[in-house]
């Protein structure tokens, strides 16, 4: 198949020690894009994407992200990264957009714009055009780790957009995964820069702010605090129902 494609309304009916085998997130200054892939483990077009995110994270001006989704599970393998929130999110950016594309492998850039995760001429296409139709991630926002938690500082705002929403994913940089059914049957592949989960630390109001959390509440069910590297911090316009525009990213290490 070319890709994986449901539209918005059958998606809600199918609804620490430093690994030199590890990609830490080094930001030369400010990113100049967040990448977003939505990509699944039941889906035979998603590998090409999947290599080229890690490929991406290579770049220092980028903040690449893994986002597995979970409703191509009933074809025949479950998705073992897979988080409902993912699916949720990508629906939102749907919705937010107003398009109703939800597809397989899908990368949205800064918030704003989609396009077919595994062709790297159309993301650095998204990439110019978020930046010239907004002024994406230009909101300083630090982080730091000590003391057993996790700190979150963002700036006053310096631009149009006032208000948005604070949040924090924990990372896993290397997932390699054993695939024993369905479309991908007998490969192993690897995904790069895994968010396990959407914490959300609160509002921002356009004023100087600081939020934070205990590491000890980091993992969750399905993964333990071994199994973060890095965690990212992201002030989003608008809200989880409806995202739009990044205004602001950073990482910080665990190991």
């Amino acid at each position: 198949m070319n890709y994986r494609h449901i539209t918005f309304a059958s998606a809600l009916i199918c609804t620490a020690l430093t690994s030199s085998v590890m990609i830490a997130p080094v930001l030369a200054g400010e990113p100049r894009a967040v990448i977003e892939l939505f990509t699944s483990q039941g889906c035979s077009s998603c590998p090409p994407a999947d290599r080229l995110l890690g490929e991406l994270a290579q770049d220092p001006s980028l903040l690449t992200i893994t986002l597995a989704v979970d409703y191509w599970d009933y074809l025949g393998w479950k998705d073992t990264l897979a988080n409902r929130g993912h699916t949720s999110r990508q629906q939102a950016y749907a919705k937010s957009r107003g398009d109703r594309n939800v597809y397989t492998p899908q990368v949205v850039v800064n918030g704003l714009v989609h396009v077919l995760g595994s062709d790297k001429a159309a993301i650095e296409n998204a990439i110019a055009q978020t930046r010239r139709a907004d002024a994406p991630l230009n909101l300083p926002v630090t982080m730091t780790v000590a003391d057993g938690k996790v700190t979150v500082n963002v700036a006053a705002a310096n631009g149009a957009h006032q208000s948005g929403e604070v949040w924090l994913c924990p990372i896993t940089s290397k997932a390699p995964v054993a695939i024993g059914r369905g479309e991908n049957h007998g490969r192993t592949l690897t995904y790069t820069n895994v968010v396990r989960r959407w914490v959300k630390l609160g509002d921002w109001n356009g004023k100087p702010a600081t939020f934070s959390m205990p590491v000890a509440e980091l993992p969750a069910a399905d993964y333990s605090l071994k199994d973060i590297d890095w965690l990212a911090a992201f002030v989003q316009s608008g809200v989880a129902a409806k995202p739009g525009l990044m205004l602001g990213a950073t990482t910080a290490s665990l190991r």
